[in-house]
């Protein structure tokens, strides 16, 4: 089958995506001949459209052999198995990435003409390409996503060669692709009508876009439905940030909306980083109910390849006690602790440090267990617990961990969630019982009465 045109496509693909309309689903095209497909993809599922610019970093001498990407919001992936069998050092790849992101935020000022760019963290991102070849793009496309906090990734193409749409598969949350074909040859083969798009047609469909006023979504997508935002707090000051934290200059996110009343620092958990989506959708939570929230990452990149940093949890518990003074000192919030996996560890060696006054910690399938024993006996910030009832072992290790403590804490378990929380509606109740607790614990912690629930 060949398509009349993209419009053609678009029609074609948006009724395969019909169940996503209603919800809270962004279409990003990639340009330029992802736009029009896009378009019409958008058009019929009454959802906003944007442009998702990426641009490959190419090995030098070799801009095929892509060694990562980059897009909007300082967004980085690296392929680090390419770099190492490049043999390419640090000067290197931030050339190639300097050049790279002068034509992205070139291309983004052309296309979006001032415009700022749509919000995924929470959504459904619905990333729409004209075809699937090599898939290069289109995976760098996805995962650039992921890393803005995305909940669900929906990667939309009309054709594609079948082993580029199997491997997308494992990048993408669904893939859905009306035509595979085992060899694809060019994608301009299957479209009657493959005309270049310019520059001009994608800055005019996004405007057109812009124009209309889409109906609000009747329900918030299954998989990740934005919590309600309170009445009082305006759209928060939102930056990129380097901290200065015990050795190290660390690249961190600071949100603070309008007449906060505390902030979280965020220590994530082994091989993630600020840019982990499920913590940003709670920290997009957190901003909603009127905390400012500081996502960072306790390693620099060179550290964190060695996996004895990943799991040095006194060295990351330094780092966030330092960052986290500097986040009191440039908020003049009280500073609260959110931790997941072996970073809940390192916030709870951290909360325990003398002078810390830290007013509460929340731990989300968290290792507790990897924290000191002194420092699980010394802690007294309010303590939350937060564990999928199918992640055994883990609701094991925190019931074994709680035991030590003699400060106020919880256990919190969320029915049918595994460790990652990826099941509908988990990390809805995650974000929902960080809100609750810290903003019921913003006075200095006390001794109180240990409190345990399973």
């Amino acid at each position: 089958m060949r398509y009349d045109d993209r419009r053609a496509a678009g029609r074609l693909l948006a009724g395969r995506l019909a169940e996503l309309r209603g919800r809270d689903v962004v279409v990003l095209g990639l340009p330029r001949g992802g736009v029009p497909v896009a378009a019409e993809v958008a058009r019929r599922l009454d959802a906003p459209l944007d442009v998702l610019v990426v641009r490959k970093l190419g090995v030098p001498g070799q801009p095929e052999w892509g060694f990562g990407a980059i897009g909007e919001h300082q967004v980085r992936v690296l392929n680090r198995d390419v770099i190492d069998a490049a043999g390419l050092n640090a000067g290197e790849r931030e050339a190639v990435e300097k050049a790279e992101r002068g034509e992205l935020e070139r291309r983004v000022r052309s296309y979006r003409q001032e415009r700022a760019a749509l919000p995924v963290t929470g959504r459904t991102a619905v990333v729409v390409d004209d075809g699937l070849a090599t898939g290069a793009t289109a995976e760098a496309a996805c995962r650039v996503v992921r890393d803005q906090g995305a909940a669900r990734i929906v990667l939309a193409v009309p054709v594609g060669a079948s082993h580029s749409v199997a491997r997308l598969r494992r990048v993408a949350d669904e893939v859905v692709c009306p035509h595979t074909h085992r060899v694809l040859g060019s994608v301009g083969a299957w479209y009657r009508d493959f005309a270049q798009v310019s520059d001009a047609e994608v800055t005019s469909l996004l405007a057109e876009a812009a124009r209309a006023t889409p109906r609000s979504p009747a329900a918030p997508s299954p998989e990740a439905p934005a919590p309600p935002k309170p009445v009082g707090h305006a759209s928060p000051s939102d930056r990129e940030v380097r901290i200065p934290a015990a050795g190290a200059r660390v690249g961190a996110r600071l949100v603070v909306p309008d007449e906060a009343s505390a902030a979280v620092a965020f220590a994530h958990g082994s091989g993630s980083s600020r840019h982990s989506p499920r913590n940003r959708y709670v920290a997009t939570a957190l901003n909603r109910a009127g905390l400012a929230t500081l996502l960072l990452d306790l390693l620099t990149d060179d550290e964190a390849h060695d996996r004895h940093n990943v799991f040095d949890i006194l060295l990351l518990a330094r780092r966030l006690h330092a960052a986290s003074m500097w986040l009191r000192g440039e908020t003049g919030l009280p500073v609260a602790y959110f931790g997941a996996s072996t970073g809940a560890a390192a916030a709870l060696e951290a909360a325990a440090l003398s002078g810390s006054d830290v007013r509460s910690v929340v731990s989300r399938g968290g290792r507790p267990d990897l924290a000191t024993p002194a420092a699980l006996t010394r802690l007294r910030a309010p303590t939350l617990l937060i564990v999928g009832s199918r992640d055994t072992q883990v609701l094991s290790l925190n019931r074994l961990a709680a035991d030590r403590m003699h400060c106020e804490h919880r256990i919190a378990v969320v029915p049918g969630a595994t460790h990652l929380f990826e099941e509908p509606g988990t990390l809805t109740t995650v974000a929902e019982l960080a809100r609750a607790w810290f903003t019921a614990h913003l006075d200095r912690p006390t001794t109180g009465t240990p409190r345990r629930s399973a």
